[in-house]
């Protein structure tokens, strides 16, 4: 497996080298100025870069299990540090929270954290999507088949981390003075689509319909 990925690697060099040399020189050069945080969840098969088809210096990006933001009072540091440098001092225009349809861990937080007593890490991380979680199946009928739960589960959990994001002052005040937009999306691994959370509808509407307003 390693090896593939250094055969990836010399592909890459000869590609980007050969064509793109003055523009990589240029990016090394200069100060980095991403147009987005991107703050997504590491699924292997959730890439922001192809996602978004984003060229190296586009994007900033945090990526951890299931795109969680802790709350600054509860805050870890990692997180906390990345919004600091991309808020305070890229002063990046806008703030990207991208869940996933699918995700391992809020299905883990559904169904409950006690069967991973062998991964203390993992269950202390996603503690908190426990207790969202817990909200939406009991804001659902107790009809709702599981899938549903799950797709609305993932939809709440981006919303939850919207709301942390302004629990960091750096982000609070980017906020105050209108100079940063933050956003909520969900990507489908099934269907290759992608969600937008439309605040004046209150849910997440296909990314053609927010295109279609511009």
């Amino acid at each position: 497996m390693v090896d593939s990925l250094l055969r990836g690697y010399t592909k890459f060099y000869r590609r980007k080298v050969g064509g793109e040399r003055s523009f990589l020189k240029r990016l090394a050069a200069e100060h980095q100025s991403p147009d987005a945080l991107y703050i997504g969840c590491s699924d292997s098969r959730v890439v922001p870069e192809a996602l978004t088809q984003s060229a190296p210096g586009d994007l900033f990006v945090i990526r951890n299990i299931a795109n969680r933001v802790p709350t600054f009072e509860d805050a870890d540091a990692s997180v906390g540090a990345a919004l600091e440098y991309a808020v305070g001092h890229l002063q990046v225009p806008h703030i990207i929270v991208c869940g996933h349809y699918g995700c391992g861990g809020i299905k883990a937080a559904l169904h409950g954290l006690d069967h991973l007593h062998g991964a203390p890490s993992l269950r202390e991380w996603l503690t908190p999507a426990e207790s969202m979680a817990k909200v939406v199946r009991n804001t659902l009928p107790a009809s709702t088949p599981d899938e549903q739960i799950w797709r609305k589960a993932v939809e709440a959990n981006v919303l939850e981390q919207l709301e942390h994001l302004a629990t960091y002052e750096v982000v609070r005040q980017a906020l105050d003075s209108d100079k940063v937009e933050l956003h909520g999306w969900v990507y489908d691994l099934s269907t290759l689509g992608l969600h937008i959370y439309d605040d004046d509808t209150d849910r997440f509407v296909p990314a053609e319909a927010i295109l279609r307003q511009e």
